[in-house]
C-alpha cells in the first residue's frame, strides 16, 4: 500500500535513533498537541464502540473529544434486506498500514434495499455549532475501486429554504460529497451570506487512502487534500448556518430534506474543531501521496540539436477555461515567445476547450488562445464532447473562419469540425489531420480524400477520441475505443503515411506502436491531465524530432510551473514529468518510415 514506503524509513529511524518508541503518538502527533479547540473526534474502530453493534444495529460510536457527539448507527430501507450485514464491516486497513486499529468499511450503493450511515445523536451540542470564529473538518478516508456515483461523506441536516434564505431552496446547509468524476466538493452555507460557497479537489484515485481537511479561519476557506490545495480559496466565508434540531450526517448527504448519496469506501477518523487549526495540528501532518508524479525541476532542453524541430500538443484545457484561467493564459504565453525559439512547427489541441457551455468559459479560452494569433504562432485545433451545443459555439470561435487567412491551413470538412495544415519541418512536409469526434461518420469520406490526395505527405492524426488507458497485470496500456477502433481501420491502417495518432477525451495518459498493413510503425498517444492536480498543472506534450540521431523524443512540461517561485511550489510541481509514459524516447528511422512508394 502507499505508506509502506515510509515504514521501511522509519523503521530504520527506530533502529538508528533509541528513544523513539514506536507508538501511535509519533504517527499522530496532534494528540500530544493542545486538543482546546476539538468538539468531536470521531475514530471508526472497534475499539471506540460505545455499546451496541453492527449486527442488531444499535451501534453507538464514542465522541474521542468527550464533548458529548456521540454517533449512532441509522440504517433506512428494507431491515430485513440480507445485504445489511455487509453494508458496514469493520477492516483492518488504515491510513498507516495498520498502525492506527484500522477503519470501517461502507459498502452502500445506489439503489440498494437498504443502507447504513450515522448521525449525531439530539442533544448532540455541535448540533447547534455555527463555527463564527472559524472551524476545521478533517476526514481520513479511501474509496472503493467501483466508486462512480455521487455520494456524500459529511453533511450537516437540513435545507437553506429553512433558514428562509432568499437563495438556495433545497440546497444543502454544508456537506462534503464526492462527485461522479471522483472530486471532493465542500459546499457551505456561511452565516453572513445569502448563498453556498464551494471548494473543489482534484479527482481522487480509487484504493488510495486520504488525509482531507477543509480550514475556514473566520473570513477564508481552504480545502486540502494530502497536503495540497488545488483551486484556491473561498473568502468573505464567516461561520457555517445551522438550523435548530437538526444534527450532522455521516456517511450521507441530504437535498431537499431527503437522504441521497450514502458512502462507499473506508473511514478512519473524521475530526471537527471550532477554530483554524494549524498543519502541525492535523490529525496527519505533511500527508503526501506515494510519489504521484516523478518529475523534474532541473532545466532540461527542448532541442538537443539547433536542427531538430518539436510538435507540440495541447492536452485537455477544460478546467483552465472553466476554474483556471491563469494556467490557460501561462501555457499560451510560453507557446508564444518559445515556439520559433524551441522550433516548434504545429501547437495542436486535443479538444475539451471548455469544460461547459458557458460564455465566460469561451471568453477565457479566446483570451488564452488569441495571444497565439497575435504573436502568428501556428496551431491547429479539435473539438472535444464538452465544446458541442446548440448553435455550434466551437464554430463560431474555432471554426474555419479563423484560419482562412493562415497559410498552413488548408481547409476543413463540410461539417466545419474537421480540418487539415501542411508544416514544413527538416526534409519533409507534414501533414497535420484533425478528425472531429462527433462528426467523424460524416467527416470520413472527407478525411480519406485529403489523405488520398497527400500520400507522400508524413501524418499526424489528431481526433479527441482513440485510445485510452487500461491497467493489466499492474501497468498501463492503451486500448482503442469504437471511435478509435473506426479510425484505425478507416483512416490509419491502409494509409501508410499515418505514422501517429494523438489524443485526449479519457482521464490518464497512454502510449503504444502498432503495425499498420504496410507493417510499419504507428504511434498512438494519449495525453489527458485534466483530472490531475489544478486540473493539469499546465503540463504540456512535446515531441522532438532528431532525423539525425534517427529517434523521437517525448517530454511533458509545464510553463506555468516553470515561472513559480520555489516558495510557491508544492511537493507535486514539477516542471517536467519524468515516468515512463511522459518521459520517453523511441527509435524512428525516417528515411525508411516515410518512404511511400
Amino acid at each position: 500500500m502507499r505508506m509502506k514506503k515510509a515504514f521501511i524509513g522509519l523503521s530504520l529511524l527506530f533502529m538508528i535513533v533509541p528513544g523513539i518508541a514506536k507508538s501511535a503518538d509519533f504517527f499522530n502527533p496532534a494528540s500530544k498537541n493542545d486538543r482546546s479547540g476539538i468538539v468531536a473526534n470521531w475514530k471508526f474502530t472497534k475499539q471506540h464502540v460505545k455499546s451496541g453493534s453492527i449486527d442488531k444495529g444499535n451501534l453507538i460510536l464514542e465522541d474521542t473529544s468527550k464533548q458529548g457527539n456521540d454517533l449512532k448507527l441509522v440504517t433506512i430501507g428494507d431491515p430485513a434486506s440480507p445485504e445489511l450485514k455487509n453494508m458496514i464491516q469493520w477492516s483492518e486497513e488504515d491510513y498507516y498500514d495498520q498502525q492506527e486499529g484500522g477503519s470501517m468499511k461502507f459498502a452502500n450503493y445506489e439503489n440498494a434495499p437498504s443502507g447504513r450511515y450515522f448521525k449525531t445523536k439530539k442533544d448532540a451540542p455541535i448540533n447547534s455549532e455555527k463555527f463564527d470564529k472559524g472551524f476545521t473538518i478533517e476526514a481520513v478516508f479511501k474509496l472503493p475501486r467501483e466508486s462512480k456515483s455521487g455520494m456524500g461523506l459529511f453533511s450537516r441536516q437540513g435545507q437553506a429554504a429553512d433558514l428562509n434564505k432568499l437563495e438556495g431552496e433545497k440546497k444543502i446547509l454544508s456537506a462534503l460529497t464526492i462527485s461522479n468524476d471522483q472530486k471532493i466538493h465542500w459546499t457551505s452555507h456561511p452565516s453572513n451570506l445569502n448563498y453556498n460557497v464551494s471548494n473543489w479537489s482534484r479527482a481522487l484515485n480509487p484504493d488510495e487512502w486520504y488525509h482531507l481537511a477543509v480550514v475556514n479561519d473566520s473570513y477564508t476557506t481552504t480545502l486540502t487534500l494530502n497536503g495540497v490545495s488545488d483551486y484556491g480559496k473561498s473568502e468573505k466565508v464567516i461561520g457555517i448556518a445551522a438550523l435548530k434540531g437538526k444534527g450532522w450526517n455521516i456517511g450521507a448527504s441530504e437535498w431537499g430534506n431527503k437522504l441521497g448519496g450514502l458512502f462507499r469506501g473506508n473511514i478512519q477518523e473524521i475530526r471537527i474543531a471550532d477554530k483554524a487549526l494549524t498543519e502541525k495540528e492535523w490529525i496527519v501532518q505533511d500527508a503526501r501521496d506515494d510519489k504521484p508524479f516523478e518529475g523534474s525541476n532541473k532545466a532540461l532542453p527542448f532541442l538537443t540539436n539547433r536542427k531538430n524541430y518539436n510538435f507540440l500538443f495541447v492536452p485537455d484545457v477544460q478546467k483552465y477555461s472553466s476554474q483556471n484561467p491563469e494556467i490557460f493564459n501561462s501555457q499560451m504565453n510560453w507557446i508564444s515567445k518559445n515556439t520559433k525559439k524551441n522550433n516548434i512547427i504545429m501547437n495542436t489541441f486535443v479538444g475539451d476547450i471548455v469544460d461547459n457551455d458557458l460564455e465566460e468559459q469561451w471568453q477565457n479560452s479566446l483570451g488564452a488562445i488569441s495571444n497565439m494569433d497575435k504573436n502568428e504562432v501556428p496551431y491547429m485545433i479539435a473539438a472535444g464532447n464538452h465544446d458541442y451545443a446548440k448553435g455550434d459555439p466551437f464554430l463560431t470561435h474555432y471554426g474555419p473562419k479563423r484560419f482562412v487567412n493562415k497559410k498552413y491551413y488548408k481547409g476543413s470538412s463540410p461539417s466545419g469540425y474537421s480540418s487539415y495544415a501542411m508544416a514544413k519541418a527538416g526534409s519533409y512536409e507534414y501533414l497535420i489531420l484533425i478528425v472531429d469526434m462527433k462528426s467523424l461518420h460524416k467527416d470520413l469520406e472527407w478525411s480519406k480524400q485529403v489523405l488520398d490526395q497527400h500520400k507522400d505527405k508524413p501524418t499526424i492524426l489528431v481526433s479527441h477520441d482513440i485510445i485510452y488507458p487500461k491497467v493489466k497485470d499492474d501497468k498501463t496500456i492503451a486500448a482503442e475505443s469504437s471511435n478509435g477502433r473506426l479510425i484505425w481501420r478507416e483512416l490509419v491502417k491502409d494509409h501508410d503515411q499515418v505514422f501517429m495518432t494523438v489524443n485526449g477525451h479519457y482521464f490518464g495518459i497512454a502510449h503504444q506502436v502498432k503495425q499498420n498493413s504496410a507493417g510499419n510503425d504507428v504511434i498512438q498517444m494519449l495525453v489527458n491531465y485534466q483530472t490531475n492536480y489544478r486540473g493539469g498543472n499546465g503540463w504540456l506534450r512535446l515531441v522532438e524530432f532528431d532525423e539525425k540521431k534517427k529517434e523521437l523524443i517525448f517530454r511533458t512540461f509545464s510553463p506555468f510551473v516553470d515561472e513559480m517561485s520555489k516558495k510557491e511550489k508544492s511537493y507535486i510541481d514539477y516542471k517536467f514529468l519524468t515516468s515512463e509514459n511522459n518521459s520517453f524516447k523511441l527509435n524512428w528511422d525516417f528515411k525508411n518510415r516515410f518512404n511511400f512508394n
